[in-house]
């Protein structure tokens, strides 16, 4: 897919999404700009990045970063971790200015990076994109109110592709993972929350973003839509992690827990801020969770590439040479680590 000639917009384009897109896109030839809140960090593409430090939520920035811009894929988003304030503002206010300056420009293309939180906790397993949305906590309830705002412009005429990838991983991600490559590194046990006889799809970046040029560029008709994204080979939560954990070589082994009791455990630790992961992760960690993606392989001749435990295994291998980077560096995205908390007195009871 040669890009020569095309100007894109990436808002939060200093993410971890948001970089793997540029480097393809710059790869095939495309101009690429950026809008975030954060500066580009990322070395390979400062330079070559035309990048804007501004905020989804001002008007004056989006209509700048705009300007003569073809294709826009709309990465921005507050991610779990955030305040219920600022969640809110960022994913549906700031997706609200968005999409309405580029209705004004009338001519850019959109795509919008959903979530498959969207479903809360189903029980219909695949899941299908016409299936019931009901958002848990505050950011799938964002994601929620985005997609039906969404279809509001769509009505009006807008061209907006909706990607709804499960969980991604790949080169560059740490945030949750990074508690678990930590785990596994040290030779800690690794607990799973039930039985771990689950079936929990994951997603490779990669994978991830050749869907997101596909609707791109697709024909109109085809990608005013919305699409799942995932992995079509994974098995269960036992056998992926257990993948990860022989791969590794330094002893791990996964370590089956009962549900309820460990989910209150996490519940407290949560309101108490002790522990980084929120409720629809250990909330959702015992269930079967994996969507259908016929319908982009079907309309847009998508097709995943990576299994849950290759996927897990070459980023496990890229933390493990890059580790010392990010030692000490804790915040709340994607590109960073995660205070672990109490999580990290319970690392060195199982051995870490």
């Amino acid at each position: 897919m040669d890009l020569f000639g095309k100007t894109y917009l990436i808002t939060g384009g200093s993410g971890f999404l948001g970089c793997h897109v540029a480097e393809e896109l710059l790869k095939r030839g495309a101009k690429v700009r950026s809008l975030d809140i954060a500066p580009l960090g990322e070395r390979s593409l400062i330079g070559s990045v035309d990048a804007i430090l501004g905020d989804v939520r001002n008007v004056d920035d989006v209509r700048r970063a705009l300007e003569g811009v073809d294709r826009v894929v709309h990465t921005a988003a507050a991610l779990p971790l955030a305040s219920r304030q600022e969640i809110i503002s960022t994913n549906v206010e700031g997706t609200r200015i968005v999409m309405r300056e580029i209705q004004k420009q009338g001519k850019a293309k959109v795509v919008h990076i959903s979530s498959t939180a969207v479903y809360g906790v189903p029980k219909k397993h695949p899941i299908d994109e016409d299936d019931l949305q009901v958002g848990v906590g505050a950011y799938g309830e964002s994601k929620v109110l985005s997609e039906q705002m969404i279809q509001d412009f769509r009505r009006e005429g807008s061209v907006i592709t909706s990607i709804r990838p499960k969980t991604f991983i790949g080169t560059g991600r740490l945030g949750v993972f990074q508690i678990l490559f930590d785990w596994v590194q040290k030779g800690a046990r690794i607990p799973v929350i039930g039985s771990g006889k689950n079936r929990y799809q994951l997603l490779e970046v990669n994978d991830l973003v050749e869907a997101i040029l596909l609707a791109a560029e697709g024909e109109e008709h085809l990608v005013n839509d919305n699409f799942n994204v995932g992995a079509d080979r994974f098995g269960t939560v036992l056998e992926d992690l257990g993948a990860l954990c022989e791969a590794a070589g330094k002893g791990s082994k996964v370590l089956p827990t009962p549900a309820m009791p460990v989910k209150a455990v996490l519940a407290v630790l949560e309101k108490m801020r002790l522990s980084p992961l929120y409720k629809w992760v250990y909330g959702t960690a015992d269930k079967d969770s994996f969507v259908s993606t016929d319908k982009i392989q079907r309309t847009l001749g998508w097709r995943p590439q990576s299994s849950n435990a290759e996927t897990l295994v070459n980023t496990y291998r890229w933390y493990e040479e890059a580790y010392e980077e990010y030692r000490g560096d804790y915040g709340t995205t994607h590109k960073v680590a995660w205070a672990q908390g109490a999580l990290g007195v319970v690392r060195k009871i199982l051995g870490g």
